[in-house]
Parts: structure tokens; sequence; C-alpha cells
């Protein structure tokens, strides 16, 4: 073996090395057990210092200039890769005390009291952030509505001195660099665009579909109170949430979307997988996927990866099930994209840059739409006595919550500029970063009130998160156009193998391909928002004929009742407990699964 070759070696099992030891312990501590965040901060230090190695940048520089042309395509992957982490010392040591800033504000969001106060007692009842804001969309009584959305409010509040102190040192790490501030350092050096790029495409987004908040204030008339935060989903949404439920329980979820993504030929290449989906105290309060054990090769022979994936579902909780149904599809393609990549190199076989989050949420935010349209919920989605989702129901849902068609969106860009705004923010203070969250909840969502809503999103308190929210955006308009593409060219989506096929055959790139580059392979066309805003846009008229339309066609496609093949070792876990597993058959696992989920719900009930 060469020495290049010995090199390349050495990259490829020293990252993997790093990479699996800082994960391992990321998940024990993000599912509730911060005993093991000191060795977690001291893994992501060893895993940084190799991504910003000088020395290690310079061999595969100087390998470079002597490789012949195979060798050669190896040494610029990891020459790009470590291009992206190049740092001063100075400056990787500020980020290693970011770093240790962010374990103890996980910490501290962990260890919190949260709940709510009872409007008729006044007694303080005991209720996670995802339990309250599901009970402020679905309660019946108002009062309880209004207190859940307080109680949301004051944990909003609770992080906001350690916030500042993060996002001072994010961007004194970003001006080290050379960037104007923490927002345009990650934009730039992750999606190769600039703040005024985004800008532009958002906000021409946003103007495009502005017109909904009038639409909302006319519905108020007849409706008054409605712009209130607390009721606004209920009254819009809260009886279709109801209505949905029994199609959605969340005991029948595990087999459900195992058939579906077997039916559309996904499978996770052997590879290991554990899932922990129910809400439990101290566990973080928001769904992720991360990939422990990267597709590597050994020997010219691919080594299978491993996948954790979890959310926090409320056994029982009206709305929580479909929430829950949403985690599977979407975190499961999470899954399913790193754990299909063939890359040799595992510089382009992980979440993390040259991996951007506007490539990655493409993939797994293309699969959640499988599961909420309405081709599946017709085909798959059945009540304990076996009746499908009705399409009535749709119609009805479809007509009534026309106004809310872009509201996914404006969502995402509502996270995004408050983000810019908070880092373009010179001197910032508590009192700035609640005025910028309240202004920009207002330009988002026209509510009669403000609210705090953009501190209690996750993703602000995490390095590799943060500053990446405008990611869900442009992901929107790449998997809008995906979709787009796949219906032109095949007529159906759901139970389509010729999708998951091409999809499968994407994913195998890894990070190799840039976003532009992505959807362009993928669809044939440059990125454009041309389908995103045709979507977003079109009457109940237009949605309710192309559904039926899609129904039609899928209907001659069999359903199939084959065993559900996913190619993976299955675990589900709560916590440190097994509940199940796959040993014996995907069908085996769902059944002592779902046992199990009913037992939660009585508990909780």
């Amino acid at each position: 073996m060469s020495n290049a070759h010995i090199f390349l070696e050495h990259l490829n099992t020293e990252y993997l090395r790093l990479h699996k030891e800082y994960e391992d312990l990321y998940w024990i501590s993000y599912m509730g057990d911060h005993s093991v965040d000191t060795a977690k901060d001291t893994a992501l230090v060893a895993r940084d210092v190799f991504r910003s190695d000088r020395e290690l940048y310079t061999k595969t520089q100087e390998f470079l200039k002597g490789a012949d042309a195979a060798t050669k395509s190896r040494f610029k992957i990891w020459l790009r890769f470590f291009d992206l982490y190049q740092s001063p010392p100075e400056v990787q040591s500020l980020k290693n005390k970011i770093s240790k800033l962010e374990s103890k504000l996980l910490e501290k969001r962990a260890a919190r009291k949260e709940g709510y106060l009872d409007p008729v007692t006044g007694k303080f009842v005991e209720a996670s952030f995802h339990k309250m804001r599901t009970m402020r969309n679905t309660h019946d009584d108002e009062r309880v509505r209004k207190a859940c959305f307080e109680g949301c409010e004051k944990l909003a509040v609770g992080l906001v001195t350690e916030y500042i102190e993060i996002v001072r040192l994010r961007n004194e790490y970003a001006k080290k660099l050379g960037y104007s501030d923490f927002y345009a350092f990650k934009l730039q050096s992750e999606d190769g665009m600039t703040k005024k790029e985004l800008v532009v495409l958002f906000d021409s987004i946003y103007e495009k579909t502005k017109f909904v908040f009038a639409d909302i204030r006319k519905l108020e008339k007849k409706s008054p109170g409605l712009r209130k935060p607390w009721n606004f989903q209920y009254r819009l949404a809260g009886d279709f949430t109801k209505e949905e439920d029994p199609y959605f329980q969340f005991d029948d979820a595990l087999l459900r979307w195992g058939r579906s993504f077997s039916a559309l030929g996904i499978d996770f290449q052997k590879g290991k997988m554990q899932l922990d989906l129910m809400d439990r105290k101290g566990k973080w309060n928001n769904g992720f996927c991360h990939w422990p054990d990267l597709v590597h090769y050994k020997k010219g022979k691919r080594i299978p990866g491993s996948s954790n994936f979890t959310c926090n579902v409320v056994a029982g909780q009206v709305g929580s099930g479909a929430q829950g149904y949403n985690t599977l599809f979407h975190e499961g393609g999470h899954a399913a994209h790193f754990m299909n990549v063939d890359e040799r190199e595992v510089a382009l076989n992980h979440e993390y840059p040259p991996m951007t989050m506007s490539l990655a949420e493409t993939q797994s935010m293309f699969l959640d739409t499988v599961f909420s349209s309405v081709e599946w919920k017709t085909r798959y989605a059945k009540d304990t006595k076996g009746n499908p989702y009705p399409f009535e129901l749709y119609e009805r849902k479809v007509r009534t919550l026309a106004p809310l068609r872009a509201a996914r969106m404006h969502s995402i860009l509502f996270v995004s500029n408050f983000e810019r705004d908070i880092y373009e923010t010179k001197t910032l203070t508590r009192e700035k970063v609640l005025a910028i969250a309240r202004k920009n909840y207002r330009k988002y969502f026209d509510h009669s009130e403000d609210s705090l809503y953009a501190l209690n999103i996750p993703h602000i308190n995490i390095w590799e998160y943060s500053g990446g929210y405008h990611g869900y955006g442009l992901a929107e308009i790449a998997l809008t156009q995906w979709r787009a593409y796949f219906y032109k060219k095949y007529g159906y989506i759901v139970d389509n193998p010729n999708v998951g096929k091409e999809m499968k055959k994407m994913w195998s790139f890894g990070s190799r391909f840039t976003y532009k580059e992505f959807v362009r392979k993928a669809t044939g066309s440059n990125p454009s928002a041309k389908a995103l805003l045709e979507d977003m846009v079109m009457t109940p008229d237009k949605v309710i004929e192309t559904a039926k339309k899609r129904i039609v066609r899928l209907a001659k496609v069999k359903l199939s009742t084959k065993p559900v093949r996913l190619n993976a070792k299955i675990s589900m876990v709560h916590g440190k407990k097994e509940i199940a597993n796959n040993s014996t058959s995907f069908e085996d696992m769902a059944e002592v699964y779902g046992k199990w989920v009913r037992n939660q719900a009585k508990k909780e009930g």
C-alpha cells in the first residue's frame, strides 16, 4: 500500500472513530443522562481538533499534487472537508468554550420545571412543553389553552441570559474568521449563499403569500378572538385534530410506517436503528436523528451504518399520535438517507458540513409529505373499526384551512429572520432579544398578541443547527420541485418503488453535491420556487380536484400485504430500556411496541 493510500486510510478510520465517540455520548446526554456531558464535550473537542488540524490539511494538499487521477479525486474530497474547518488556534479554543456553554444550557433546559397554572385552582400543573403546546391547540377550555400558552411563554425567557452570551461568542468566532456575523458565516460556509441572496429569495416568497393574513382577518369577524395565539390553531384546526385523531393512534404507527417505507422500496442497507419516541422528563424536547456509526469501507467491503432517532409523543394525547407519525417519516427519512450513502470517504457520509441542512432536510421533509398526503391517509390511516380516513373530512379541512396553506413556509421564514436579526444586532440585551422575537412573530403570524415562541425553538441553542433554519426553507423549495417531477413522470408517489429507487440513487452520493447540484441532478432543473408558490396559492377547488385524481391513480396500485422488509436491525427503546426489537419480525416488534404504547396511554390517562 502506498503512502498516499495509508494516509487516506488513516483519515477515514480516525474520523470514523472520533465521530462515533462523540455521537454515542451525544445520544445519551440528549436522552436525559447528563452524567456524560463532560466526556461528551471532551469528545467534541477531539473531533473538532481533527477537522481543523492544519497538519492534516497540509499533508492532504501535498499528497494531492503527486496523486494519480483516481487517488486525486479522493484527496480533493478531504481537501474540501478540511477547508471548511480551518481556523486559528484561538478560534478553536473559542469554539470549545461555546460548546461547554451549550452543554450547560442543555442541562439547565432538561432540569427546568415545565407546566402551567390551572386557571380554576391556581395550582401548578406539571406538563412538558410538548404536552402544553398540544393542549394549547386542542383543549376545549380557552382558559386552559391560554394557561398553556403562558406556560410556554415563561419557558421562553428562562434561558435568555445564557443565549445572549452564546450569541456574543458565536459572533466573535465568525468575526475572527472574517465574517460580519455568525449568521453570515453559517450561510456562506454551508450553503455558499450571501445574506442578500437569501433575503431576496425569502422576501419574494413572503410578499407573494402574505395575502393570507387579510383572509384570516376576514374570518376573525365571524369568529372574534380567532387571532389570539391560544385560539388560532384550536378555532381553525382543533376540531379537525380531534376528528382525525382516531385514524392516527400511535400504537398502529410503527407498522403503517414500515409498510409504507417497504412499499416505496426504501431499506436501511443492513444497518442498525434505535428509536426512542415517547416523551419523558429530561429528554430533549425535539425530534432528531443522528448516526454514530457511519457507512464506511474496510478492505473494499461496505460496512453498514447505524442510526438513532427520537421524538416526544405523549401517549394517548389528542393530536400527539399524528405528530409521532410525522416523525417516523421525517426522522426515518433522515435515517434512510445517511444509511444509503455509498461513498468511499467518510467525509461525505455524515450530517455535518459538507452536508448542509438544506440538502439533508430535502430528503426527510419529502418523506413527511408522503405521510401528510391525502393518498397516504386514505390508503393507510384507519380507525379501530377499520374505517379508512374519509375523503369528506379531507375536503372540509382543505376548504376551512385554505388560509394556512402558506403557514409551514411562513414559520420557517419566521425562525430564519429572527436569527438573522439576532446576530446582526449590536450589544444584544435581554430587552432586545425579547423585542426581536415579538417583532418577527407579529410579522410572520399576524396574531392579535405577540409571542416569544422563537426562543422555544431548540435549534437556536445548538451550534450545528443555529443560523441554519433557512435550510428548511430551501428544502421546501427543493422537495416541492422534486414532488412535481415525480408526479409528472410517474403519476403517483405513495407506494411507488420507482420513487424510492430514484431517491436511493441520490442518497448514495452523500454530500458529494451541493444543494443546487443535487436539485439539478434529481429533477433535471435548477432550483426554483415556482412549484412551491403554485402549491401555496392553489385554490381549495384545485387542491381537491388534484387530490381526487391522485387517489384514483393510486387505486390502480395494489396494496402490498407482504411482510415488512426494511433490511435493518431495529430496537424500540424508552431511555435505557428496550421495549421491542425485530429479531423475530417487524410485525412482531410492532405488535409488542403497540401494546406498550397503549399501556403508557393508560398511565397518562
